[in-house]
């Protein structure tokens, strides 16, 4: 590969000066082809319509059929006794709490700089907006790997305190089982007075709260990380005016981090999103060597503590995946980092060099500074949104929190001289873009 350095064995290496745009852009570009695989894209496009034309009988049927599960249309809703009976050990309930209380304060703290607003923006003028939340959301929690109620609060804390009056949970039956659901997930809801949870297969999930069926309810938006086959579900949702975020995909995560960092502590820090899974993607770009050496020793040390399907999905997302790129100065390595835009970034260089560094980061779904800060804390605990967006799409938007569940509607009151004065513009505009009832409608009043 263009720009590798040997004598490493876990992290791929490469020198951003000798990479060329080929390799440039495979490291930008990670996993699009993957979620938007043309034969995956079909086959689900498929199943929503399926989905939209025969409702909880196609949704039974994918449960079936992708999970092994065997349900009836009215098994489809978690009952009031499965709730009752969900339990976890004391201190994952505690845990829980601690996460709810610190996503409580995050998003109530956003709330209070989301109020209605206005101004008059000449005499007689006044425009403002009205900011309330949207009507219904359907929140996706993935369930195919391992336990996931952190993935449940971080969706359902920020739309309870936006207020969204009906809110739908929807997530795949423990595999394995005969239809039950993660009691942890229950837990979480239960503790937030999320009601409506169903079980079903991911992607018929997706379409099913798009379009409503007999059992499970109709939302405005969809989110929710999951697997390729579920972004893509809420990806084609969109063309049937459904709103979802843009992307939750595979994970991933970049470091930048100089030669004031531990290495002991970067490596196990590189290795938390890394042991997601051989999808997810995890970058170090760093402008010392000697740490990239370092760090790989530490890899390589602890990757060997780790049960066998961790460590090969560690490997994967930091060998052909990510991996270390070696940069000549921090200012380069914020440049390529805006350009990744990652999910998750963190900066663990000297003191002196921190705001240099944070001030230039433009494009990240979060960005944790120190080695204080792990993505680990920010995922489970922190209250920063940890549901975030993937594959580059940091460029353009954000992580899920209470301001994802909101909507601003523009309000304007003009009196008779302000809309005197404006007139003449409006009659202007009018003949210009050849509206004659636009123009004749400020006439009227003129008489």
């Amino acid at each position: 590969m263009p720009g590798s350095v040997g004598g490493v064995s876990v992290m791929r290496r490469q020198r951003w000066v000798e990479m060329d745009a080929t390799a440039r852009g495979a490291l930008m570009r990670r996993g699009l082809d993957d979620i938007f695989d043309p034969k995956l894209r079909r086959s689900i496009a498929a199943l929503i319509d399926d989905v939209r034309d025969r409702g909880d009988i196609a949704v039974c049927e994918a449960l079936a059929r992708f999970d092994g599960i065997e349900v009836g249309p009215e098994q489809l809703r978690v009952s009031t006794d499965e709730f009752e009976r969900a339990a976890v050990t004391p201190d994952v309930d505690a845990a829980i709490d601690d996460a709810i209380a610190h996503l409580r304060a995050f998003n109530e703290a956003q709330m209070e700089q989301a109020h209605d607003w206005s101004i008059e923006s000449e005499p007689g003028l006044t425009v403002g907006e009205k900011i309330t939340p949207i009507t219904s959301a359907g929140l996706f929690t993935p369930s195919g790997k391992a336990s996931y109620p952190s993935v449940a609060y971080q969706l359902a804390v920020p739309a309870v305190v936006a207020g969204v009056p009906s809110v739908a949970l929807v997530v795949p039956p423990v595999p394995g089982g005969s239809g039950e659901v993660d009691p942890a997930v229950l837990v979480v809801c239960r503790k937030l007075g999320v009601e409506a949870v169903f079980r079903v297969n991911g992607p018929a999930g997706i379409a099913a709260l798009g379009f409503g069926t007999q059992h499970i309810p109709k939302v405005r938006k969809i989110v929710g990380p999951g697997s390729p086959a579920v972004t893509i579900a809420q990806v084609e949702m969109q063309r049937h005016g459904v709103a979802t975020m843009m992307l939750l995909g595979p994970t991933e995560s970049l470091v930048i981090a100089d030669d004031s960092a531990d290495p002991t502590l970067l490596a196990a820090d590189l290795l938390i999103e890394a042991e997601h899974g051989t999808d997810s993607t995890v970058v170090l770009i760093t402008t010392s060597a000697s740490l990239a050496d370092a760090v790989d020793e530490a890899l390589d040390r602890q990757l060997a503590t780790l049960p066998g399907v961790r460590a090969t999905a560690a490997r994967a997302s930091l060998g052909p995946n990510g991996g270390c790129v070696l940069v000549d100065d921090l200012d380069i390595a914020v440049g390529i980092a805006n350009e990744f835009a990652p999910e998750h970034l963190q900066v663990v260089v000297t003191d002196g060099a921190v705001d240099l560094v944070v001030d230039g980061l433009v494009n990240a779904g979060e960005i944790l500074v120190g080695q204080h800060t792990p993505f680990s804390a920010a995922n489970f605990v922190i209250g920063c949104p940890a549901s975030l967006p993937t594959s580059g799409f940091a460029h353009v938007s954000s992580g899920i929190t209470a301001d994802t569940f909101l909507k601003r509607t523009a309000i304007a009151r003009a009196d008779a001289a302000a809309l005197e004065r404006m007139t003449p513009s409006v009659l202007a505009l009018a003949e210009h873009e050849g509206f004659p009832a636009h123009g004749d409608a400020l006439r009227l009043r003129q008489r």
